[in-house]
């Protein structure tokens, strides 16, 4: 007698040769929206039945009638929930012999939905059919809507699937570089300034983040501001020398991390003492408001869309900055005495982590991150901006594939390397690090 079984028999190697899809687009399935479901072998691997492979190429045929793969498993669900099989059950196009559908269905078209279809596509690395869709929606909708309401809020969401480790890093980084080229020829084909003065906007040194910059350099020219972007990761030094040249009436910085805010503080005070006008923003500064007391400007408030409004004002009717709160000469001299002994601590973190077997490049990438933001904690002044919840570096971790049964050990190994290299100048940090360990034994 011969049978097909349906347990697990493939695994994710011999799926994307019978399916053609690519690996991260079957795990980004299995993420979002349940669908394949393998088993998991004794080793962590997927292991797929073929009921699994059938699924799938079922998910492909919809996408191929014109369906985006959230509407593909919407459909799946709805016909199982009805008690039928979708294996058996007629499509919507397989009944009716019609001439194929066309690629991108909005359903309507309102904003969100495009969005969705927009997301879909960028996680299919599908870049064809997102230009496509964007295409749509700068037609049938205003720009500022779309860079807003689409492109800013589905990076958003992306971001947040990936700090969730429901996306990869390397989707993250697709639909960011998608967002990037996008609001970079917008701004080049913005119409010419037609109102006075000269805006100069910048992300200080160590920040990366770009996009929410780009958005406010967009809307300000699309209400004709002078705007000249310096993007990325912008040098102190650099900064004055185009300050001298472009002589703007106003400096936008935006920093989206806390080591970034750190380095905009620095900037700030730059600029104020040459007399030009500072105003800021950025997600850091929406998460802890406090920040908002170290900067020498104006904040620009919480919601881009807001921003234009803010920036108009000071442009029109120049006003003084508010006054930087100082910050304590104990957290100045514990930043100083940290980076002197930074490398020591993490070298009695490697050695005493060895017998664990914590992978070299894990351990770098932990130093790296919390190295980065302990210094810049000290250097705004308060060690409280780190917070007792270690939910920020537990995100990174594991998108950084450390075990996550590493991390409190990591964390001991660091209170005890910094309580064995810094001396009592030290005391912000071990008390803080003191304070994750206790933290850490009350949720076990």
């Amino acid at each position: 007698m011969s049978y097909v079984s349906n347990g697990p028999r493939y695994n994710l190697k011999a799926v994307v040769k019978q399916t053609g899809l690519k690996p991260d687009t079957l795990r980004a399935w299995e993420r979002r929206y349940g669908l394949p479901a393998p088993e998991r072998s004794s080793g962590g691997h997927r292991l797929y039945s073929q009921q699994d492979v059938d699924t799938i190429k079922w998910l492909m045929a919809r996408q191929q009638e014109g369906l985006s793969i959230r509407r593909a498993v919407e459909l799946w669900q709805q016909v199982e929930a009805s008690g039928r099989d979708p294996m058996k059950s007629a499509t919507p196009t397989a009944s009716h012999q019609a001439a194929p559908a066309p690629m991108h269905r909005p359903g309507g078209g309102s904003i969100e939905q495009l969005r969705e279809h927009w997301l879909d596509a960028c996680l299919m690395y599908d870049e064809q059919h997102a230009e496509q869709i964007l295409a749509e929606a700068f037609s049938l909708y205003a720009p500022e809507v779309v860079v807003l309401d689409l492109l800013q809020r589905g990076v958003a969401e992306v971001g947040d699937l990936w700090y969730r480790n429901d996306v990869t890093v390397q989707q993250e980084h697709f639909c960011s570089e998608l967002v990037v080229r996008r609001l970079e020829s917008l701004v080049m084909a913005a119409p010419p300034p037609t109102r006075p003065g000269r805006i100069l906007a910048v992300c200080p040194p160590g920040e990366s983040h770009v996009i929410s910059l780009l958005l406010v350099t967009f809307l300000l020219r699309r209400r004709g501001w002078e705007v000249v972007y310096l993007g990325a990761n912008v040098p102190v030094e650099r900064l004055e020398i185009t300050v001298e040249v472009t002589k703007p009436q106003l400096v936008i910085l935006a920093a989206q991390q806390l080591h970034s805010a750190a380095t905009l503080m620095v900037m700030a005070e730059v600029l104020q003492q040459q007399e030009i006008a500072v105003a800021y923003g950025g997600l850091v500064f929406n998460l802890l408001p406090e920040l908002r007391t170290r900067v020498s400007g104006h904040f620009l408030g919480e919601q881009l869309d807001q921003v234009p409004g803010v920036v108009e004002s000071l442009m029109v009717v120049p006003r003084p900055a508010p006054e930087a709160e100082e910050v304590p000469a104990r957290y100045l001299e514990a930043g100083r005495h940290f980076r002197e002994t930074q490398g020591l601590i993490e070298a009695q973190i490697v050695q005493s982590l060895a017998p664990a077997g914590i992978p070299s490049h894990h351990l770098a990438v932990a130093n790296r991150e919390l190295g980065l933001n302990i210094g810049a904690a000290l250097d705004l002044g308060n060690m409280a901006f780190l917070g007792t919840d270690i939910e920020w570096i537990d995100g990174l971790v594991k998108n950084y594939r450390m075990p996550a049964e590493s991390l409190d050990a990591y964390l001991q190994a660091y209170y005890r390397a910094a309580r064995d290299q810094l001396d009592e100048r030290g005391e912000p940090i071990v008390a803080w690090l003191g304070s994750l360990i206790d933290g850490s034994s009350k949720r076990e």
